[in-house]
């Protein structure tokens, strides 16, 4: 990899930034309303992965502050956040995986975003890092 930073690596890296603060704060408003309003989302006896939706809410509660956080480091300039930024948008993509069945266009749109986010920071996000 280059050591230039270039226009699209930027920008690609503060896209990532910009995407996790968005997806964090999603999750955040869906844990709290997954935790608030334990009826709203349904899904069938038979799901595999049966968790009460409460405890699926604070779940998505947790990780969603944690990427909020960690693209706000990022937009900051932060090495680590990098790193926590590739971790936690792995952890997004599966627990919205798992979370399909209960709101399945969502997740599936998070999903997308999330693998987005890891390849901007894995491909171009040393670009905005402050030495």
């Amino acid at each position: 990899m280059s050591t230039n930073r270039t226009g699209v690596a930027v920008g690609f890296t503060y896209f990532a930034a910009i995407m996790m603060i968005v997806m964090g704060a999603m999750d955040v408003l869906q844990g709290i309303s997954a935790v608030a309003k334990q009826h709203y989302y349904v899904v069938g006896s038979d799901y595999l992965w049966k968790l009460n939706v409460s405890s699926w809410g604070w779940i998505n509660l947790i990780i969603g502050a944690v990427v909020l956080l960690a693209g706000i480091a990022l937009l900051g300039g932060a090495t680590w956040a990098r790193v926590v930024g590739i971790i936690v948008a792995a952890l997004v993509a599966i627990s919205n995986f798992m979370w399909l069945p209960y709101y399945p266009i969502g997740s599936i749109i998070v999903i997308a975003l999330s693998v987005g986010v890891i390849w901007a920071l894995a491909a171009h996000g040393s670009e905005i890092a402050h030495t």
